[in-house]
């Protein structure tokens, strides 16, 4: 078409072809950034190339020697499975929400520990899990302080821990220890009064461990299996009691944790399968809070390399359920 003298020609013809435009239907495909024009539209040397039959099944790469493809975040045969995309962005969020310097690291997703034979006389008493793997396990006492913003840091972070707690700082508020129970974590015996049982006769420290046994399945709705002994004090008596009363383990620790210091054993460092200790305490009896306490363990944990781990499955492998008497 041309201009001329300000008239244009051929507008009779640009009139039909606009006409038959926009009567037509036409479909046009959009694949990410490339688009798809309708037959009427392509060139003939695409036409030409789409009519052209399939080729041969012959003719087609050879993939079946090819490696599966894999997401970075899954795990082969032998690897520890690793943390999904968004459960490490969730993570992360989690670990600024609350000043982490880093991520928690995850613990192995099976329990590496030798069995140790099945005893008749007394339950064990455990000090440190004997495994190879990098965890630690974190134990909470008593129950005096119930700390809701230390709940929600759990699940938050999703730090497995067992409580140890006794009833006469627990019996309050029972329903906070349900909640944490639910989240996964155990409630275990720490005895009624807390008193120091190698002071106590036999019938004394049965008393003491068996009555908070029935309290904890009656408050709790599972009847504990850990029993952790008052200041760590126990004699013969004491193992004996626990195990009538239904123990399976007594449960030290090897590492207390403050929140302004972690108080160690031996040289100044965690190792594979140490027990944590500290308390359900406030302000009021430290200098800081439970938040505090767990921002600095799970800190000092995550920079020596250390992730925690669950002690009742830990423990699980170590002494299998044997068979009432």
């Amino acid at each position: 078409m041309r201009v001329q003298g300000g008239r244009r020609e051929g507008g009779l013809s640009f009139a039909i072809i606009a006409a038959c435009i926009m009567t037509t239907a036409v479909v046009v495909s959009v694949d990410g950034p490339h688009m798809t024009l309708p037959a009427v539209f392509r060139p003939d040397s695409e036409l030409e190339a789409a009519a052209r039959p399939p080729a041969a099944e012959s003719a087609r790469p050879d993939t079946s020697r090819r490696p599966p493809t894999r997401k970075p975040w899954q795990a082969t045969e032998g690897e520890q499975p690793q943390k999904t995309v968004v459960e490490a962005q969730t993570l992360a969020l989690a670990a600024a929400k609350w000043r982490l310097g880093r991520s928690p690291l995850t613990a192995p997703s099976d329990a590496t520990v030798p069995r140790s034979p099945v005893t008749t006389t007394a339950i064990p008493v455990i000090r440190r899990i004997p495994t190879q793997d990098r965890v630690v396990f974190l134990t909470v006492d008593d129950g005096a302080e119930k700390d809701p913003a230390f709940m929600d840091m759990v699940r938050d972070l999703n730090i497995p821990f067992t409580a140890f707690i006794s009833d006469y700082v627990s019996r309050d508020n029972y329903s906070y220890f349900r909640e944490l129970s639910r989240l996964g974590n155990g409630v275990e015996n720490h005895t009624v009064n807390h008193p120091e049982l190698t002071r106590l006769a036999a019938d004394g420290q049965r008393s003491q461990i068996c009555n908070q046994q029935n309290i904890l399945e009656k408050e709790i709705g599972r009847r504990p299996s850990l029993f952790r002994p008052p200041y760590g004090a126990y004699n013969d008596a004491t193992l004996s009691a626990a195990k009538a009363c239904g123990s399976k383990a007594a449960v030290l620790w090897t590492v207390e944790a403050f929140p302004d210091r972690l108080e160690y054993s031996g040289d100044l460092k965690l190792h594979p399968g140490d027990i944590i200790l500290t308390h359900f305490r406030g302000p009021e009896q430290w200098r800081g809070s439970m938040t505090d306490m767990l921002r600095r363990v799970v800190n000092e944990a995550t920079a020596q390399g250390f992730a925690f781990g669950r002690l009742d499955a830990y423990l699980q492998r170590m002494h299998p359920t044997s068979p009432a008497a």
